[in-house]
C-alpha cells in the first residue's frame, strides 16, 4: 500500500511568527500558528462557525520570508506535511505529543505586515493584454513560456 502526506491549509496566523536557528546547521526554523475556520449551516438553517488551530514550522528562506512578512492575523495558504513528535515532560515525567505541519510551500493571501517595517507589497503586474478568444497570444507572453 502506497503512503501519502500532504495538507493544504488556508487560514489566518493566530501569533506573530517565531524565529531562530537550529544550532547544527544553522538553518533558520520559523514556528507560527494557523486558525482555520469552517462555516456550516445546520437543518434549521443556523449559520454554525468552528475553527481549527493548527501549529506549522517551516524552514530556511521560506523561515525567513514567512518571518520577515506575515504577522498575526494576516492570512496565508501553506502546503506541507504532518509530523507528529513524542516525548516526555522532564518536569511531570508525563507522556506529550504534538501534530504539526512542517510547512513546503505557502502562498501569501493578504498584503505585507506593514508593522513589522516590512517594506510595502512589490506593485501588482499591469493586466495582460491577452484576450483567449481574440487572436493569438503577444509575443512577449509567449516568450516567458519555459519548456
Amino acid at each position: 500500500m502506497a503512503n501519502f502526506n500532504k495538507v493544504i491549509l488556508a487560514g489566518n496566523l493566530t501569533r506573530d511568527p517565531e524565529m531562530d536557528y537550529m544550532p547544527s546547521s544553522q538553518t533558520a526554523k520559523t514556528k507560527f500558528g494557523l486558525a482555520v475556520n469552517r462555516k456550516r449551516k445546520s437543518q434549521d438553517g443556523q449559520v454554525h462557525e468552528s475553527t481549527c488551530f493548527v501549529d506549522c514550522v517551516a524552514f530556511g528562506k521560506q523561515a525567513e520570508t514567512i518571518n520577515q512578512y506575515m504577522a498575526k492575523g494576516q492570512p496565508i495558504l501553506v502546503e506541507g506535511r504532518l509530523h507528529f513528535s513524542q516525548w516526555q515532560d522532564k518536569q511531570t515525567g508525563a507522556n506529550r505529543s504534538k501534530l504539526e505541519v512542517v510547512v513546503e510551500g505557502f502562498q501569501f493571501l493578504g498584503q505585507p505586515a506593514e508593522s513589522q517595517g516590512a517594506p510595502a507589497a512589490p506593485p501588482a503586474a499591469p493586466p495582460s493584454q491577452y484576450q483567449p478568444a481574440g487572436g493569438p497570444p503577444p509575443s512577449d507572453l509567449l516568450d516567458d513560456i519555459r519548456f
